[in-house]
């Protein structure tokens, strides 16, 4: 069962007539109908120039060794932990985040060892690497 929406071109002129009325001709132009060569020369120049500039920033920016790679200091977020102390797993979920900040630990360790129990987890104790995982 497909229904399809009827277009009235008659509703659609009123519209755009009214549109046209109350914010001017140029909002209901189409830009195509405006575009030319020079016009599309100087949009390719203007990308040319932007391009440039932040080739030359990211020149300039003073590069890091992490892990065998050079980064951008402005790439590195040095708060951002996403390793978790209890189980070393590596993650990229906001849930993790969310229960790293709070608890440091990830939301596997904090349903496994944290909820419930959140005052002896405040209190400093971690289960031991070998034992109750």
């Amino acid at each position: 069962m497909s229904t399809k929406l009827q277009i009235d071109p008659n509703e659609v002129a009123a519209v755009e007539k009214a549109i046209s009325k109350k914010y001017g001709h140029a909002t209901v132009v189409n830009p195509k109908s405006t575009w030319d060569e020079s016009k599309e020369k100087e949009y390719i120049e203007q990308v040319k120039k932007k391009t440039e500039s932040e080739e030359q920033a990211a020149k300039k920016a003073p590069k890091v060794e992490l892990n065998g790679f050079l980064l951008s200091e402005k790439l590195i977020n040095k708060r951002s932990q996403r390793t978790c102390p209890v189980c070393e797993t590596y993650s990229f979920s906001k849930k993790d985040d969310l229960y790293m900040n709070r608890f440091d630990c990830c939301f596997k360790c904090y349903i496994k060892f944290v909820e419930g129990r959140e005052e002896r987890w405040s209190m400093g104790w971690r289960p031991e690497q070998s034992g109750e995982q």
